[in-house]
């Protein structure tokens, strides 16, 4: 990227910039610091993939201009497109989670699940991100089992409960999804409120699921059971558990190779819950 376009689209010059490490796409990201002493997060498209991303992102924020997600900035079309959001550096990361972040969250998810989506948004079971689950890992159990998390005889016994109660997992509905609620794209605000950021998956679809795949994440960092926050849950840990299930053990994504870890360690804690709320027997460890 260069300071031309970043200065032209912030109105001001870019006197420094800093490489922010982390995140589980090969996105490049920066803070840039300007002449007129402001900052922001600067995110630039890396390949076709994150190109893409990062169009579905800017659309959305082009769409929705809500307390819970930072302020757009600015944007660049190309072939590598540039998406500049305001620097959350003075907010703060979970964990450690807190009765009140915890409430935070939930009251965020609601705000979400209020707000009007955008009418071109595809539903949840349209949108390609959630159509693999157990049917998928029954069709072919290796990358599973090779994970070493579950058994074969264990998977065999348990994979007639875990479809059934997937299959009955409710998708449909009206309400706008984030869709890839994590502790990595939660920030608090001094005033305690919760941001979401990454908004390239969201859909339209039943509220319930956004919790749902919040909560794996939630209780690996210390936090609530799942059976606190999402009661009568089955369906919803059947269904997170098969979409974790069924990635997992899969190759690793050219350029993200630490997507599929982070999909095993969710799957840690996915599968216990859905055996609590299914009364399938533990599995080993």
């Amino acid at each position: 990227m260069t300071d031309a376009i970043l200065g032209d689209l912030l109105g001001a010059r870019p006197v420094a910039r800093r490489r922010v490490e982390g995140g589980y796409t090969p996105a490049d990201r920066s803070v840039v610091t300007l002449d007129d002493g402001r900052s922001a997060f600067v995110k630039q498209a890396t390949n076709d993939l994150t190109a893409g991303w990062l169009r579905d992102e800017h659309r959305m924020y082009a769409a929705i201009q809500a307390t819970y997600m930072p302020r757009m900035l600015g944007w660049h079309d190309s072939d590598r497109p540039i998406l500049i959001l305001e620097d959350l550096n003075a907010a703060s990361w979970p964990p450690p989670w807190t009765d009140a972040r915890v409430a935070s969250v939930l009251t965020t998810l609601h705000d979400v699940a209020s707000t009007p989506p955008p009418p071109w948004l595809p539903g949840a079971r349209d949108s390609g991100f959630l159509e693999r689950g157990w049917r998928y890992v029954a069709d072919d159990p290796g990358p599973l089992l090779r994970t070493g998390i579950v058994s074969d005889a264990w998977l065999a016994a348990a994979l007639p409960t875990l479809i059934a109660a997937s299959d009955a997992c409710l998708l449909d509905g009206h309400e706008l999804l984030h869709l890839d609620v994590r502790s990595d794209n939660i920030c608090f605000r001094a005033d305690g409120s919760a941001l979401l950021v990454d908004w390239n998956l969201a859909v339209v679809g039943n509220a319930r699921l956004d919790t749902a795949f919040w909560l794996p994440t939630l209780v690996g960092e210390g936090g609530p059971m799942p059976e606190a926050i999402l009661p009568n849950g089955a369906p919803e840990a059947a269904f997170v558990s098969g979409f974790f299930a069924a990635r997992a053990g899969q190759p690793p994504i050219p350029g993200a190779p630490a997507i599929r870890p982070l999909q095993l360690a969710q799957l840690r804690q996915a599968l216990p819950w859905a055996c609590r709320a299914l009364g399938l027997p533990r599995i080993p460890g």
